[in-house]
């Protein structure tokens, strides 16, 4: 086969490549946010902070996000993934280290290595794009984003294994993740994805970060991923305190937590398909419809058929949000901007979620008396963000109906 006559036969490859990195490697996020906030709980010396080192993890992928693009924008995705599962190593292993020792900020260090990780991971979905046609994009990106199902089991199902593991709570756990790395820096050898050309003197290298912060696509894609994964975060957070919080084990809080992550992912399947035969704002607007049915449903009761149906609701919406978000922003640069653009996409994404993940544990822990306060207190938080979002799309659409873009 060559790839005049089958041009996505590379974009397959490596589109598999990504799907095993996001089932496997990516196992160990659902698995720390499982017992990140439950650790830091039994760490920190203020409950308040208990979902501190879930913060650091975004936040390390914040800050990381703009270098980490510029990285691969001149050294190739490879060399990013690399560097992402060392880091993903390096953290795990200070954070085994600080369980083993009591130490909150040692622990907090390691999580903040392990955002490095996450930021990295962020970029497997633009990955999968780089090398397909145009045609392909949606469902590249989608079936990637599809490889989260698996790690939506095996990582609930690994913390159950490894949780108790050790004599210290929670350091087999984050042994386990030493090891997801590992095999991650083999996987990355099989991906073909080709480094960007370098710069030319004297050509034109696109628009600046501040010339597409002015477009309205990009604008609106970066409102909407931005809202999707702040508010998935924020509760999903939350939730394991929650559940445990009103008397459930902490082996139910896993399977909760995995119900939410194979919801995240189990419409990857489809909606690429969606976006090509629906248009990508609706999607968008449908996935913020049902991010805001996950929060009726959680303020409705607190049974444990709740605490399911808000989470899986929450991984759907945060599905049609993201991956609708981020194929508009794909669709609105060109391959000599990327590097500029999915950074500070990411850095303005992550930053939110940074945000939304300290909150949760403020609003969960201490803006009331007991456990059911601070559960609504979350879910209510989510207003003003669905309504910000909802009127960016709504603002998009009448501008491209009076423009006939």
């Amino acid at each position: 086969m060559t790839d005049i006559a089958h041009p996505n036969t590379r974009a397959i490859r490596n589109v598999k490549v990504l799907v095993l990195a996001q089932a496997l490697i990516g196992a160990q996020m659902p698995m720390i946010f499982v017992l990140g906030g439950l650790a830091g709980q039994s760490l920190a010396s203020n409950v308040c902070w208990a979902t501190l080192p879930i913060s650091m993890i975004v936040f390390g992928s914040m800050t990381t996000a703009p270098w980490m693009s510029a990285l691969m924008q001149r050294f190739g995705r490879k060399a990013g993934f690399f560097c992402g599962v060392t880091s993903g190593a390096i953290g795990a292993a200070i954070a085994a280290y600080a369980l083993s020792v009591s130490s909150f900020p040692l622990f907090l260090l390691g999580s903040y290595f392990t955002g490095i990780y996450m930021s990295a991971h962020g970029f497997y979905r633009f990955a999968a794009i780089d090398t397909a046609s145009e045609a392909f994009r949606p469902k590249a990106m989608s079936y990637v984003m599809a490889g989260g199902l698996a790690s939506a089991v095996i990582g609930p199902q690994l913390s159950t294994l490894t949780s108790d593991a050790a004599s210290v709570p929670f350091l087999g756990t984050y042994l386990a993740v030493i090891g997801l790395n590992v095999f991650g820096a083999i996987l990355f050898l099989f991906l073909d994805i080709p480094t960007p050309p370098k710069p030319v003197a004297g050509t034109v290298h696109g628009r600046s970060r501040m010339e597409m912060l002015k477009s309205p696509i990009i604008i609106v894609a970066i409102v909407a991923a931005m809202v999707s994964y702040a508010l998935m975060n924020l509760v999903m957070t939350s939730t394991p305190l929650a559940v445990v919080g009103f008397g459930y084990a902490q082996s139910q809080a896993a399977n909760v937590v995995m119900g939410h992550v194979l919801a995240m992912y189990v419409p990857s399947f489809f909606t690429g398909h969606l976006i090509l035969r629906f248009g990508v704002l609706k999607i968008m607007t449908i996935g913020l419809v049902i991010l805001a049915g996950a929060g009726l449903v959680a303020l409705a009761g607190v049974q444990l058929m709740n605490f399911y149906v808000a989470l899986i609701l929450l991984g759907i919406g945060w599905n049609f949000g993201f991956i609708g978000a981020s194929t508009l922003l794909s669709s609105a640069h060109t391959i000599e901007e990327r590097g500029r653009i999915q950074g500070i996409n990411d850095m303005i994404v992550f930053g939110m979620v940074t945000v939304a993940s300290l909150s949760s544990g403020l609003l969960m822990n201490c803006s009331g008396g007991n456990v059911t306060d601070g559960w609504n207190s979350v879910n209510y938080a989510m207003v003003p963000f669905l309504a910000l979002a909802g009127g960016a799309l709504i603002w998009l659409m009448r501008y491209q109906k009076v423009n006939r873009i």
